[in-house]
């Protein structure tokens, strides 16, 4: 079997059953486990596909740049952000991270809701702002173009002043095994940050982001108090997370 032929049996896998193991399909071509792993690092070059230990998952359309990101399943992501909005009670301090979803929880919260929101994200705030009883804080850092996020030390530093509530983390890959991850070191120290500072930290995932991995990983998933997923979800996706040990809700 040629190298192309190879690439796109392997791709057409992880679309079909969510993960590549290279051991076992080694075996199945009867060739050795090495060629199929420089394949899957030649794939991973690429962007096509995320290496794990002993394979491969898929990698996340999440961790394109926010005006692309804008435009995949919008409506997953009203959904997730009615859902996260209506989590927010008067009075609380919360955590609110960068991203499409997070900017979608920012615009259906309660006009009349007087709370706390702490963003490190500038397009989030401006959003926010449109709430008029709402004390808003900004983290202030390096900004980070790809995610419009700032990142860095100063942000971490202001993040272990204050005690959050809940945070709303955003990341770019959910999965049973690896946990929680983004595409971005600084990103996710900053997220490790806000989540070491929340009572409760909650992922609302779309569908892009269920069963796919990216390199940079922040924390298993049984740290959270909630995973939100879309309505569309399939039951045995919902009972994968569930037998993962986190609290799986599903969007209306």
């Amino acid at each position: 079997m040629l190298t192309t032929q190879r690439k796109k049996l392997i791709l057409d896998r992880l679309y079909q059953k969510g993960e590549v193991v290279a051991k076992a399909l080694s075996q199945e071509l009867a060739i050795s486990e090495d060629t199929i792993r420089r394949d899957l690092r030649e794939l991973a070059q690429e962007g096509k596909l995320q290496r794990v230990h002993g394979g491969a998952l898929p990698v996340s359309a999440a961790m394109a740049a926010l005006d692309v990101r804008q435009t995949i399943a919008p409506t997953d992501k009203q959904a997730l952000g009615r859902a996260g909005a209506a989590m927010v009670k008067h009075g609380q301090l919360i955590f609110l991270d960068g991203g499409t979803t997070a900017l979608q929880v920012a615009a259906h919260l309660d006009p009349g809701l007087r709370a706390t929101v702490v963003t490190h994200s500038p397009t989030v705030a401006v959003e926010l702002a449109q709430k008029p009883h709402l004390e808003i804080i900004m983290l202030g850092g390096t900004l980070f173009r790809h995610s419009m996020v700032n990142v860095g030390a100063a942000v971490i530093e202001a993040a272990t002043r204050m005690r959050a509530d809940l945070y709303f983390m955003g990341v770019t890959g959910v999965h049973p095994g690896v946990g929680l991850s983004t595409g971005d070191h600084e990103e996710a120290a900053v997220k490790r940050a806000l989540h070491a500072c929340a009572a409760e930290t909650v992922v609302l995932a779309s569908q892009e982001k269920l069963g796919a991995a990216s390199p940079f990983v922040i924390a298993p998933l049984h740290a959270l108090a909630a995973l939100v997923v879309p309505p569309q979800t399939a039951v045995e996706t919902v009972e994968a997370y569930r037998a993962a040990g986190v609290k799986v809700l599903v969007g209306a």
